[in-house]
């Protein structure tokens, strides 16, 4: 039997996700939403693009949850996106009811699911996916941090002018303004970044990591990103669809990891069948404790 993805959410980064996850053929794929015929269209048109493509496997848009039944993986989307001016804190009421309602369908059709929340605010909207699911915590997962670590390397490789492939690096903490991206861990093909560039330019593309989902809605004007989450909540499913054991950074819940107690925040995780399968601690110096705790401090006001 082949697997099953569901997309809550029709919108820009909902309909992405659904049509990565189809041209990688990791699974059949139901596409939810409120907005009646946006689903049917976009799934119907998502089908007629295969034949082309050359990807076989099932798309079908509903307004309801039934034909998500045993869904193996739920990627939610739906909400609210930003608008210029505003925070990703700000869509927190907004999205709440949208995030609680979602979830509550998903339990009663797919219990056995693994969530994979992409709404903003990213930590508070999987706190209340987790509370209301009542999922172990290793099924609710948070997409920020290969969002976030894909944006910090792809501004490296544009400084240096390399492949973004040979960029190693990780982002950790809050999906927000005080993320902290782990300059001393960071590297091109084993070559510390700090080698390659000076403490002035690598405080720049720091800032315009943290910046980056606010840099992409100035320039939008109506909406938010939605190519690079979309890849990003796809490469996450892909590893637990596949077992690939991946680490990524992931919104997970910790409970005494890096001093941090029943909060989402971003760490190293290996991706599996069972979710995350491990989180990793790493030794931190001294600065980057400090600077998780504020990330951290942030995200609960």
């Amino acid at each position: 039997m082949r697997k099953k993805v569901t997309v809550v959410g029709a919108g820009n980064v909902g309909a992405n996700c659904a049509l990565r996850v189809a041209e990688k053929e990791l699974a059949d794929v139901v596409l939810v939403d409120v907005v009646e015929g946006v689903p049917q269209g976009k799934g119907l048109d998502l089908a007629q693009s295969g034949p082309v493509q050359g990807y076989d496997v099932t798309i079908a848009g509903c307004n309801d949850y039934a034909p998500t039944k045993d869904s193996d993986i739920v990627i939610i989307t739906a909400g609210l996106a930003r608008k210029p001016g505003m925070s990703r804190d700000d869509l927190l009421f907004a999205n709440y009811d949208v995030v609680r309602s979602a979830t509550e369908q998903i339990v009663a059709h797919s219990p056995n699911a693994i969530l994979i929340l992409v709404t903003n605010p990213l930590d508070a909207m999987c706190w209340t996916s987790w509370t209301v699911s009542k999922f172990p915590k290793q099924r609710v997962i948070g997409m920020a941090g290969v969002l976030d670590t894909a944006r910090y390397r792809t501004f490296i490789g544009e400084a240096l002018g390399v492949s973004v492939q040979n960029v190693q690096a990780m982002v950790l903490g809050g999906h927000g303004d005080t993320m902290v991206p782990l300059v001393r861990l960071t590297s091109v093909s084993g070559i510390p970044l700090t080698e390659l560039l000076s403490a002035e330019q690598i405080e720049a593309i720091v800032q315009r990591t943290r910046t980056g989902g606010a840099e992409i809605v100035k320039h939008l004007k109506t909406g938010s990103a939605y190519y690079a989450p979309s890849a990003a909540a796809v490469e996450m499913a892909e590893s637990i669809l596949k077992d690939q054991k991946k680490v990524l950074p992931c919104a997970a819940y910790l409970e005494g990891e890096y001093g941090i107690h029943n909060l989402f925040v971003g760490v190293p995780c290996k991706l599996g069948a069972a979710g995350i399968e491990k989180i990793y601690e790493i030794k931190l110096t001294a600065d980057e404790q400090t600077e998780l705790n504020k990330s951290v401090k942030q995200r609960v006001g």
